[in-house]
């Protein structure tokens, strides 16, 4: 049973410091490079599956994915609660690299962010809330879900182009965000209304 307390969100925040925290280190050594998910040696260097969902390869990077994180997260965390929430974030961003892994046209060229993670945040907010409205450049008001949709697109095509964006993982940390959405509301709706 899916049990909802209101609960103010924490782990939105703590990940955005771990990130932030990770990208400072970042400038200051180039170990990280053994922490970024390498194709090539996911096998042999299983951790970074979960470490590269915190590194960031410059300031924009992180910025765009901070900033979707605070947004979608902060709606995210306070309706699925804070465990719930935590837990999503990790396993898109681990299955949003498996993506990568599948997909990389190279697998020597690493992918580092947590775009995955944020993915997998977004399509569970879309499945739980479709027709939220999100502002598209702060200009243009659209359904979360037709936002979503265009995104996928983006990355479907994307798959396809030398573009340097890993596209594998964007999708693959969306899709696990959908199904987590889609059993969330199932389970809210068999609790409240059978």
């Amino acid at each position: 049973m899916v049990n909802i307390r209101s609960e103010s969100p924490k782990w939105t925040f703590i990940f955005i410091g771990i990130c932030t925290l990770v990208f400072i280190i970042q400038q200051f050594t180039v170990s990280w490079i053994y922490f970024a998910f390498f194709p090539k040696y996911a096998l042999i260097m299983p951790w970074t599956f979960v470490t590269s969902i915190f590194l960031h390869a410059d300031i924009s990077h992180l910025m765009l994915n901070m900033f979707a994180l605070f947004f979608f997260g902060l709606a995210l965390e306070s309706t699925i609660g804070r465990k719930r929430f935590a837990l999503l974030f990790i396993i898109s961003g681990v299955v949003g690299n498996v993506g990568y892994y599948l997909t990389a046209i190279d697998p020597a060229v690493p992918a580092i962010g947590s775009s995955g993670a944020v993915y997998g945040i977004i399509g569970a907010l879309t499945a739980i809330t479709p027709f939220r409205i999100v502002w598209i450049y702060g200009i243009l008001p659209i359904p979360l879900i037709a936002a979503v949709a265009l995104w996928v697109l983006i990355d479907l095509t994307g798959l396809f182009l030398p573009t340097g964006i890993a596209h594998g993982a964007h999708l693959g940390g969306i899709l696990v965000g959908i199904l987590y959405g889609l059993y969330f509301r199932a389970k809210l709706r068999k609790r409240y209304y059978w």
